[in-house]
């Protein structure tokens, strides 16, 4: 039943069984000269008296800020394909839906119980008044209010709930005024979406949702009676708290209906007898996927605030596949249990992997279990790469145009000052090795050629390259920051690895590809743009030495079957361990540590214990994707 509907129906009884409402037929003929006459009479003059009072309330809110009403409402998150992962919202759980979205039995419910003459009056209901003016005057205090729904709805969102008779005045005063501006349809609408229907839920689709499973659109008649029942105390009428109550109530809206004549008594007693198959709260339920949605709130928050996050009804489509990121989350575990299984205490694992292509985050698992810690290290967390950190020092050696994959560098004992007396870099193992090309020094990780290199290219030149790359974190140029003495994040590392995967384009990294307000509008639109921020040249001669690191390197554990390249990285004391690679179309880097800096033992190695976790995850991820292959540095000029 339409709106239409339901007003032209609600015209037609009242015409014939109240019409008391109709002042030009006399209040006494309605009334038979009762008491209740009286009362009519009565409410007529205050009714009357108000238009009079609306000068002396000068201060009240004006009601034409309606005209651009916006309440607050709930931002969905959503993976890549749309499935729904999670809801973000302050007290208010609200999602606005137009009139029409609205079942009808549900219109007539609300109608019935709360102001079945809505239609026919212009703000205000003498009848109502009158009623409350007499009950108000025998109890010497404000016992019932009368309010027509234009009156709540001003209540809710203009005046305190004090039970005072000023209030009630103000009351009637702005429900006049918002009745000679806007028309019925639009009062009810506002009205829907703004009140309050318990357990965090504020206006009638979320509400819909939580109590049943479904949009206010589909609700049935002992649904919406059960709905419209909850107005007047949402939380004793809870069927998550009484569903007895819940009953009773229902069918006093279910009487009401039918005594309107809205509904007969078939559909009554129907109703009644319903069960109601009610869902569960979701103001507060917890994300599916919440190291996503921590990533998520992180990157809305830089962009438009947390009121405007919490607030602003945003519809916001992230870059991860729900089941994609399950399967990582998976691995990432099971990977942690095999470590356990070899001995090595390790508490977390972190793992993200990006698209090359678009710089798209396809999954980032923060830890190994979020219900028993919520700190996201694929994000937060900076720790030292070791020397995963390296490859950024050659590929600067290859773009300054002095060096090649094939230039020599003598891995020989060498000393730098520094800030607190001298700096001697050590082989992992020990030992030295003497001349040896640069290809070589990367696959086998030597340090002291990496320092050597480091410093000959400049420190500096270093920096601006991970900056370039997409690197935030703080970077000092100190003698030891080839081999990765600074803290990054793992998003960082896959991120600038991808940007060595797609041979030089970058764009910044992002786990949103696009955010919509609730009625579609674009907020923000992460389509990629990506820019050659890396020489070709330098480029792909880093990727071809990488794949050497997988072939035959240190990360010989790292092999998938198919060309990938990638480094390996271990920090001094085994603290943190790292495996960060790429194939054309996913850059992924794996991180294995302990919160507290423990160390992980004697012979832990980024290519013993995170390339495996590594080739796991990468076998799964790639197993439908096509081989692609990197392109040769012959194919570009040499800088």
């Amino acid at each position: 039943m339409s709106t239409s509907t339901i007003r032209q129906k609600t015209e037609n009884k009242q015409a014939t069984t109240a019409p008391a409402i109709n002042f030009a037929k006399g209040v006494a003929k309605a009334t038979g000269g009762t008491i209740l006459g009286i009362t009519m009479l009565t409410s007529s003059v205050v009714a009357g008296g108000l238009v009079g009072l609306a000068v002396s309330f000068r201060n009240l809110p004006d009601v034409r800020v309606l005209r651009g009403y916006a309440p607050t409402e709930t931002t969905y998150v959503y993976d890549i394909k749309g499935r729904p992962l999670a809801s973000l919202h302050g007290e208010a759980n609200r999602k606005v839906v137009k009139l029409d979205e609205v079942s009808p039995e549900l219109k007539r419910a609300v109608l019935a119980i709360e102001d079945s003459h809505f239609y026919l009056h212009e703000g205000i209901n003498p009848n109502s008044i009158g009623r409350a003016f007499v009950a108000n005057w025998k109890q010497g205090s404000v016992v019932e209010g009368g309010s027509t729904i234009t009156m709540q709805l001003v209540k809710n969102l203009f005046l305190s709930r004090d039970r005072t008779v000023s209030r009630k005045l103000a009351e009637a005063v702005l429900a006049i005024r918002v009745e000679q501006i806007f028309n019925k349809d639009e009062i009810l609408e506002m009205y829907l979406n703004s009140i309050y229907w318990g357990h965090n839920n504020y206006g009638v689709q979320t509400a819909a949702e939580s109590y049943f499973n479904k949009p206010a659109s589909e609700l049935t008649l002992p649904e919406a009676a059960m709905m419209a029942g909850l107005i007047q105390a949402p939380e004793d009428y809870s069927p998550f708290i009484n569903y007895d109550e819940t009953k009773r109530r229902q069918a006093v809206v279910l009487s009401r209906m039918e005594e309107l004549g809205w509904i007969n008594s078939e559909e009554a007693k129907t109703a009644r007898e319903a069960p109601l198959l009610v869902g569960k709260p979701t103001a507060w339920r917890t994300s599916k996927l919440p190291y996503i949605t921590e990533a998520v709130i992180s990157e809305l928050n830089d962009r438009f605030g947390r009121d405007a996050v919490l607030k602003g009804g945003m519809r916001v489509q992230t870059t991860v596949d729900y089941y994609f990121q399950q399967k990582a989350e998976e691995i990432v575990q099971r990977g942690h249990r095999n470590l356990r299984r070899y001995g090595v205490y390790a508490d977390q694992v972190a793992l993200v992997a990006v698209d090359p292509r678009t710089h798209f985050v396809k999954a980032l698992v923060g830890g190994v279990d979020y219900e028993k810690s919520q700190f996201n290290r694929a994000v937060q967390s900076r720790r030292q790469p070791g020397s995963a950190f390296k490859s950024f020092v050659y590929y600067a050696a290859f773009a300054s145009g002095k060096y090649s994959p094939y230039s020599t560098v003598n891995d020989t004992p060498v000393s730098y000052r520094d800030g607190s007396g001298y700096y001697s870099p050590k082989n992992y193992g020990g030992g030295y090795a003497g001349p040896m090309s640069i290809s070589t020094a990367l696959i086998q990780s030597r340090n002291v050629p990496a320092v050597k290199i480091g410093r000959a290219v400049g420190l500096d030149k270093v920096i601006e390259v991970c900056r370039i790359l997409g690197i935030k974190s703080p970077l000092e140029p100190v003698v030891s920051l080839p081999l990765g003495a600074i803290g990054v994040t793992p998003l960082e590392m896959a991120g600038s690895y991808a940007t060595f995967a797609s041979n030089g384009w970058h764009s910044d990294p992002t786990v949103i590809v696009r955010v919509t307000d609730s009625n579609g509008n674009i907020l923000l639109d992460n389509t990629p743009r990506p820019k050659l921020v890396l020489d070709p040249w330098a480029t792909a001669s880093l990727t071809t030495v990488l794949k050497g690191v997988i072939a035959g390197g240190t990360g010989k554990n790292a092999n998938i079957g198919r060309p990938a390249a990638g480094k390996t990285g271990t920090t001094s004391s085994e603290r943190d361990v790292w495996f960060v690679g790429y194939v054309p179309q996913l850059s992924t880097a794996v991180w294995i540590g302990n919160d507290n800096y423990r160390p992980l033992g004697a012979g832990v190695t980024g290519g013993g214990h995170a390339a495996p976790i590594w080739r796991q995850f990468m076998s799964e991820a790639l197993k439908n994707e096509p081989v692609k292959y990197f392109p040769s540095p012959s194919k570009f000029p040499r800088p």
